[in-house]
């Protein structure tokens, strides 16, 4: 009965040596590099010149908890405006534990709806170099989520872009006139996306194109109308492209998938009306699909998701 006792114990000791093995293993070569950009896609606005945001810190979330990362050293400021079509910026090589994440989130230095800063840390910088404060409707306490999934490999380095999409972000509070901030930002793995370019033809009465990118099959007859106060036009884009002074465009930072594309004309700031459209264009990872666009030969009659 003794030496079968003996003998167990050895066998338990010798399981606890190795688990303690185990575990170490893990907690050694359990982290990974998130390498962290920041990317934009245009506002409509033609007297903006610059749309300014102070990121204090940047967290990730760890079994409900949120975390600093400790390599970024904030507070600091980007233009967004700089960071539109294929232009990034990178905001540091973060460490965290090895894993699967759906989001992480940005501390701003944004005021409260309702107060009036002197020196606000988000604000619009307009082409006559005044600027309006950029606000947050219920405080910046919570921080900004990006949404989208990644996963950090143990010991190695996944790269994604924060795409903060102003088109969506920026709108402004009805009669106060005041512009706030609302969180629109999306997670993309950088070779997981693809892009979609070309050159604009424009044979309509126009001014400035807009490209509209939607997931196959999820337009509606009514993401173009008159937004709702505090809302934006065409809500539900992935993403979007503006023409610029050479007749390109630009839609960066896609997943792989298959996209119908809307085509609006603007006069400066102003939306005039839809154009058309291009149904089922394939965009595949790591590649780029050239689409070159006439507006006077575009698609009409897309399919209206439910």
């Amino acid at each position: 009965m003794r030496t079968t006792a003996l003998k167990i114990g050895i066998w338990l000791s010798i399981l606890a040596l190795v688990m303690v093995g185990f575990w170490g293993c893990t907690l050694s070569q359990g982290e990974g590099t998130l390498k962290l950009n920041l990317s934009d896609a245009p506002i409509d606005a033609s007297n903006v010149k610059g749309v300014y945001i102070t990121i204090n810190e940047i967290q990730y979330n760890l079994n409900g908890e949120w975390r600093t990362f400790e390599e970024f050293n904030g507070p600091t400021t980007y233009n967004l405006l700089e960071l539109s079509g294929d232009n990034f910026t990178l905001l540091g090589d973060l460490t965290l534990p090895a894993g699967h994440y759906t989001q992480i989130r940005f501390m701003l230095d944004i005021p409260e709806y309702g107060t009036n800063p002197s020196n606000p840390g988000c604000y619009i910088l307009y082409t006559d170099d005044t600027k309006d404060a950029l606000f947050v409707p219920s405080g910046g306490e919570t921080g900004y989520k990006a949404t989208g999934e990644f996963t950090v490999p143990v010991n190695g380095t996944v790269e994604v872009t924060a795409d903060f999409d102003i088109r969506k972000a920026v709108v402004k509070a009805g009669a106060s006139g005041i512009y706030i901030l609302k969180p629109v930002i999306r997670l993309i793995v950088n070779d997981e996306a693809g892009k979609i370019t070309g050159t604009i033809t424009n044979n309509s009465n126009y001014s400035d194109i807009i490209i509209f990118a939607y997931e196959d099959g999820t337009w509606s007859a009514t993401e173009d109308d008159d937004p709702a106060d505090g809302e934006a036009r065409f809500p539900n884009a992935v993403t979007s492209g503006a023409m610029d002074s050479e007749g390109k465009y630009v839609l960066a930072l896609l997943a792989a998938g298959t996209y119908d594309l809307v085509i609006a004309g603007y006069t400066d700031d102003t939306f005039g009306e839809v154009l058309g459209f291009k149904s089922d264009i394939v965009v595949e990872s790591g590649a780029t699909t050239r689409l070159d666009i006439d507006t006077s030969a575009l698609e009409y009659g897309l399919q209206i998701s439910e």
